[in-house]
C-alpha cells in the first residue's frame, strides 16, 4: 500500500498532528533544493505547518525537533548575524523541548549539541563567502583578468562542493532521524 502524500492526508484530516508534522518535514526537505528566496519561503511554510501540529499536540517531540531544524535552516540562509541568532535561539529552544519530550532519543540530543555550535559555523560560512556563493553573486565594482576569473571559478567550485556536502549530510541526518522516529511498534506476542 502506498502512503498518501502529506498534503492529501492533510486535506482529509487537517487537525491530525502527524499529517501536519509530515507535511512540514517534507517542505523542509524540499527547501534544500530551491534557490535562497524560494527556500526561505518553503521553510516558513514548513514552520507554519509544524506550529499547527503543535497547536493540536503541544508535546509532539518530532514536530518540535523538525521546528528546530527549520529554524536552523532559516538561520543559515540569513546573512545578518543578529537576525540569524534569533533563529538559532529558537532552534535551541525547540531542540530542548524535543529532548524533554523524548530524553532517550540520541538524535534530539545530538541536534541540541550541534545547535550550540551553529552560530559559530554560520559566522565562518559567511566570513569565507560560502553563503554568498550559494546565494548568488552580489554587486561587484571590480574588473578581473582571465587568470583571476579562472582562480575564482575553481575556488567557487570548491565552495559549492563543500556547501553541497554539508547540506547533504544535514539532509541525511534529518531523514534518518525522521525515519527512526516513525518506526512501527513490534507486533504483540
Amino acid at each position: 500500500m502506498l502512503a498518501k502524500p502529506p498534503e492529501a492526508a492533510y486535506a482529509k484530516n487537517p487537525l491530525d498532528a502527524d499529517n501536519l508534522t509530515r507535511w512540514g518535514g517534507a517542505l523542509l526537505e524540499l527547501s534544500q533544493f530551491q534557490n535562497v528566496p524560494d527556500s526561505k519561503k518553503m521553510i516558513l511554510d514548513a514552520i507554519s505547518k509544524l506550529e499547527e501540529a503543535l497547536e493540536v499536540s503541544p508535546t509532539k517531540h518530532d514536530a518540535l525537533w523538525c521546528l528546530g531544524n527549520a529554524h536552523t535552516s532559516h538561520a543559515f540562509l540569513t546573512p545578518d548575524q543578529e537576525e540569524a541568532k534569533v533563529y538559532f535561539d529558537k532552534a535551541t529552544q525547540y531542540f530542548e523541548q524535543a529532548v524533554e519530550g523524548d530524553p532517550q532519543n540520541e538524535l534530539y540530543k545530538k541536534s541540541l549539541e550541534v545547535a550550540a555550535k551553529a552560530p559559530e559555523l554560520h559566522t565562518e560560512i559567511h566570513k569565507h563567502g560560502f553563503a554568498q556563493q550559494a546565494m548568488g553573486p552580489g554587486p561587484s565594482a571590480s574588473t578581473t583578468t582571465k587568470q583571476q576569473s579562472t582562480k575564482k571559478k575553481k575556488s567557487s567550485d570548491l565552495k559549492y562542493d563543500i556547501f553541497g556536502w554539508i547540506i547533504l549530510a544535514v539532509g541525511i541526518v534529518a531523514w534518518v532521524g525522521f525515519a527512526k522516529s516513525h518506526v512501527p511498534p513490534p507486533p504483540p506476542r
